[in-house]
């Protein structure tokens, strides 16, 4: 299975590279870029995808002159590959482009992207979302709709200890065997938020979220699952409901890059309501909180770099749904826990955190290395509470330089954790 991922992943390499190209921009301080002409020096030494691809088109054109490129479109069309252990293969298209809405000197580039995606697992997944920055970044829009038809591994509630219990129904939402279910269910979302710059690298802000989930159920012959349990105990329909509401947001971004920082902060604090009068199946609350330190290790080689990763989501009132419980991999990316598949463990509250060392390998940056460790805690429903007890996940991997523009790499990690957990995970950018 895993040469198939790297024959895969090769294969995109050679045929996409150049369709991925996006405008070159620079990013020297928050919210400020630099146009292509004054930023393309920077990019001299290094090595990409798109620049092997040229350099074999030489070769076999026998053509030993230097050509200028022309400017590169801000709209791309490229293949969207991607492998974990919780989707299985995922190929689609995908369209990203970015604009500048006001004077780049000092408003950052705007960005978009859709996608149509399918995976192995029979996910099929469509989205939009933007990010849009008003001249001066006096405002930030962000959104996204999103539409999927969805399988999901279930391992149940709680962080996989065993506790003794003589109910059956709350054996099986603790799981401690670590028994696998697959749940399958379509779900339609909405997510707008507005943001206000008060200072530099500060922002403010405000939204809205609405998700519908449909035709969910256990794939199976179970007497019990986790889905059916937990919906019970807190009064929710198992097989459809809502979950609308508002979100207040603070930001605070000193990183150099959202793509492979090499420097800086990047913290984000979001409080969600979801609220009945918005249509919501239950009044709940959730608290999210999401900070990202990148220390650099040399001025010589940028990309030496130690980050650290804290993503944690803790509930202050009400219940959320099942399958809306935080926990390994709910993170909006779903990056957090290398090492395990995506909800192997959740609860009402989730923290988690994670340090990765990163490395050159070649001076042009072409190729780079990454080892990592994680550590993620939950509560359950059985007396276990949050920091209570832990559970690690570690892993190794290769960074393949995508677009040295964007700074964009092609990540291959193997990454293992407790209970036989294991995987190879392919993807597009950093975790974190």
């Amino acid at each position: 299975m895993y040469q198939r991922a790297l024959l895969l992943c090769y294969l995109i390499i050679f045929c996409s590279s150049s369709l991925f190209a996006q405008q070159i921009v620079w990013k020297d301080t928050v919210g400020t870029q630099k146009a292509k002409d004054t930023t393309v020096r920077n990019f001299a030494h290094l090595y990409d995808i798109s620049d092997g691809i040229k350099d074999i088109g030489r070769f076999i054109r026998h053509d030993t002159t230097t050509k200028v490129s022309k400017k590169r479109s801000g709209i791309s069309i490229l293949p969207n590959v991607n492998y974990n252990p919780s989707i299985g293969f995922q190929i689609g298209a995908k369209v990203v482009g970015g604009v500048y809405v006001g004077d780049p000197e000092n408003t950052t580039m705007s960005t978009f992207a859709t996608a149509l995606n399918y995976t192995t697992r029979g996910i099929i997944v469509g989205y939009l979302m933007h990010d849009t920055y008003t001249p001066k970044n006096k405002w930030n829009l962000k959104g996204a709709v999103f539409v999927a038809k969805a399988v999901g591994l279930d391992y149940g509630m709680g962080i996989g200890n065993d506790i003794p219990t003589d109910i059956v129904q709350e054996e099986t939402l603790n799981n401690p065997e670590r028994k696998r279910y697959v749940n399958q269910y379509t779900v339609y979302s909405f997510n707008e938020r507005i943001y206000k710059n008060l200072l530099p690298g500060m922002f403010v802000g405000a939204g809205v979220f609405i998700e519908l989930k449909r035709n969910i159920y256990t794939l199976g012959d179970h007497e019990y699952t986790p889905l059916d349990v937990y919906s019970n105990l807190t009064n929710y329909n198992a097989h459809k409901y809502n979950n609308n509401g508002l979100m207040f947001n603070w930001q605070y971004m000193t990183r150099d890059n959202p793509n492979s920082a090499y420097k800086g902060i990047y913290t984000d604090i979001v409080l969600r309501m979801s609220q009945t009068w918005m249509g919501s199946a239950q009044n709940a609350y959730q608290l999210q909180t999401d900070f990202r330190k990148y220390w650099p290790l040399s001025s010589a080689r940028p990309n030496h770099v130690l980050g650290f990763w804290h993503w944690g989501s803790y509930n202050i009132g009400g219940n959320l749904a099942y399958l809306d419980l935080p926990g390994t991999g709910k993170d909006a990316f779903a990056r957090t826990g290398r090492g395990y598949t995506n909800g192997y463990f959740k609860g009402n509250s989730f923290f988690y955190s994670e340090v990765e060392y990163r490395f050159p390998i070649l001076r042009n940056q072409f190729l780079s290395g990454v080892v990592f460790a994680n550590v993620q805690t939950a509560n359950d429903r059985l007396g276990t509470k949050l920091f209570q007890q832990w559970q690690p996940g570690g892993g190794a991997g290769l960074r393949v330089l995508f677009n040295k523009a964007t700074r964009t790499n092609l990540c291959i990690d193997y990454a293992f954790g407790r209970f036989g957990q294991r995987g190879l995970f392919l993807g597009l950018n950093e975790a974190f």
